[in-house]
């Protein structure tokens, strides 16, 4: 039986490394698949649907400012891990804000152009455009910026945001909008704004300085290339999470055990 199942491992595995030896992408398959919706870009290029509300939305029980907070799951569990990492490091945290709904979006934004005569002066996402619908947006200050009305690019000059720049990605964070991106990203440099993608993006994209929006058509344009070279992504993805069914052939290997194929009969 031992032999056997060695055997079907090795025969099995044979196709699978050849997809792997062709796929050259620093991102492994599975992550890009995007399952889990922790890529999931919203802009004004990709707006998200009125009635979109993440499943797995937890309460915040990380620092914040007064009020009632939601993340997705996952990246609560990662921002109370990268908290408590920065109080380590004398660096104490606070959300001043996180999961937004459409609607509230919408209130948001139009009472910005109202306040701005109809401009709209990249402050505020567009309704379907915010990060903070996504579950996974979330803004994140120091005590004396929770005091200040307002938030600006200043902030970046502080001790907080420094610690932040340089470690968030450990606990898949990277800054959403970041300096010198603005044209990419259609959103002012701010600091404070930390977006969840999970550790193996997070990396990259800190290594590469990436935003979210190049990332994004990054590996989607890898993708596509794969697929037009005569890989199939699709099928990539599958094979590296399901095996074949075990068929009982009705024979007995010299241990008395039933043998089984993975092949069919």
């Amino acid at each position: 039986m031992k032999k056997l199942l060695c055997v079907f491992i090795i025969l099995c595995l044979l196709p699978l490394a050849a997809m792997a030896e062709d796929w050259g992408y620093a991102i492994s398959p599975l992550t890009l698949r995007n399952s889990d919706g922790y890529l999931t870009l919203a802009n004004r290029d990709h707006l998200l649907d009125s009635d979109y509300t993440p499943e797995d939305l937890v309460n915040v029980t990380a620092k914040h400012v007064s009020g009632h907070f939601q993340l997705r799951k996952a990246a609560h569990e990662a921002l109370l891990a990268m908290f408590a990492a920065a109080k380590e490091d004398g660096c104490t945290l606070y959300v001043k804000s996180a999961y937004r709904s459409y609607q509230i979006q919408n209130t948001m934004y139009y009472n910005r152009l109202k306040k701005n005569n109809g401009k709209d002066d990249g402050w505020v996402s567009y309704p379907g455009a915010s990060d903070h619908q996504t579950g996974l947006g979330l803004d994140v200050l120091n005590y004396a910026w929770t005091q200040k009305d307002g938030m600006n690019a200043e902030f970046g000059n502080t001790a907080e945001a420094q610690w932040m720049a340089a470690h968030c990605h450990e606990y898949g964070f990277v800054i959403r909008y970041l300096a010198g991106k603005e044209e990419i990203t259609g959103i002012h440099y701010e600091p404070w704004h930390l977006r969840y993608v999970g550790p193996e993006c997070a990396e990259y994209m800190y290594e590469n300085n990436l935003s979210l929006e190049e990332f994004t058509e990054e590996w989607q344009a890898y993708i596509a290339s794969y697929n037009a070279a005569g890989g199939d992504f699709e099928a990539y993805c599958k094979a590296l999470t399901t095996l074949p069914e075990p068929v009982t052939t009705g024979e007995t290997d010299e241990d008395g055990d039933a043998e089984v194929s993975f092949f069919g009969l």
